[in-house]
């Protein structure tokens, strides 16, 4: 198959993602055109005096939701290329390792404390990190460093945060706690904040960097473990840094969105279809590609019907009928 030259494709993807910006930025209950939010940032650039009630919808309002589904696209897409591409498993994503169960056990329990949503946010990506290590330590226990025993150990941690979570549920006030957990899981940008944004944007970036510098070893690892130890790579160094970098991209994106599926899965994908399996041109696509899929997907939520629709279900309906159609595709192939 021919794949599209990467360099021109990450320039067409920062293009797109710039207009659909835009576009996010004008379209909603209060309408405004595109040159009215290019009028806006420049005089809030210029510290002159402009339309207050523009400007307090397209700066406390619209632009903390895009850049929020911006960097939280990104985030989940390339933690599940990096762990496609750590275990070699096209078919794995970010909660392989119970990650997202373990950030929606935190907020649960943060709600059911009657704690705010920034306190919310910080269970939420506590419980996200104390997953990852339940399942790390259960594989050091178990005395193996194999990729399988490590998938194994986190299907039983996302298990038991899910049967934890359970009981939070059970216990929690039908009529108020209950419905904040369940919309959490089902995933939601709105409300959230610069302040909340700016948060978790440092450990993300500093996690995509390291991971963009080290696509190339990613690459010599899908070669095999004995290859890649005879090039000179620490295979067990890189393997658990790429966890925490992608555990990180992900519990500070459920920490603020709460739980998004389909992304990490089906995204990736879409990238290799594109621009091959070389991880050091699929990484930075699948993060372009990750952002403009969740800003559409948010978009969609917002204005598509009178109440917001949460990001899973519309996550969901795209992405579930894409996966399918490339796994009969990859059948058809084989046969």
């Amino acid at each position: 198959m021919n794949h599209l030259d990467s360099r021109k494709y990450i320039i067409l993807l920062v293009v797109i993602l710039a207009v659909f910006c835009l576009v996010a930025a004008s379209i909603g209950r209060y309408s405004m055109n595109p040159a009215d939010v290019l009028g806006a940032l420049y005089t809030k650039v210029k510290g002159l005096e402009g339309n207050k009630t523009m400007e307090n919808v397209l700066f406390l309002v619209r632009f903390p939701r895009i850049l929020a589904a911006v960097i939280v696209g990104a985030a989940l897409s390339l933690s599940g290329a990096i762990y496609q591409g750590i275990f070699k498993n096209p078919l794995v994503s970010p909660d392989l390792l119970g990650v997202s169960s373990g950030a929606c056990v935190g907020a649960a329990i943060a709600i059911l404390l009657g704690f705010n949503l920034a306190w919310t946010q910080v269970f939420a990506f506590a419980g996200g990190l104390v997953a990852v290590n339940l399942a790390v330590l259960l594989s050091k226990i178990l005395r193996s460093s194999s990729n399988i025993i490590l998938v194994l150990s986190g299907i039983i941690i996302s298990g038991l945060m899910g049967s934890i979570l359970g009981v939070l549920k059970f216990i929690a006030d039908p009529e108020t706690e209950l419905s904040s957990i369940v919309y959490w899981q089902m995933g939601s940008i709105a409300g959230v904040s610069l302040k909340q944004v700016f948060a978790v944007i440092p450990l993300m970036i500093t996690a995509m960097v390291i991971m963009l510098l080290l696509s190339w070893r990613i690459n010599i690892m899908s070669f095999g473990e004995q290859e890649a130890k005879s090039l000179g790579i620490n295979v067990v160094l890189l393997r658990g840094i790429a966890i925490i970098c992608a555990s990180l991209l992900t519990a500070s994106a459920v920490s603020i969105s709460g739980t998004i599926g389909w992304i990490g899965l089906v995204i990736p994908h879409l990238g290799r279809i594109l621009v091959g399996p070389d991880n050091t041109k699929l990484f930075p696509v699948t993060l372009l590609q990750g952002s403009i899929f969740l800003l559409l997907i948010d978009t969609i939520s917002r204005v598509a019907t009178s109440v917001e629709i949460p990001l899973s279900i519309l996550t969901g309906l795209i992405g579930a009928p894409f996966y399918a159609y490339i796994l009969w595709e990859r059948k058809t192939k084989l046969s």
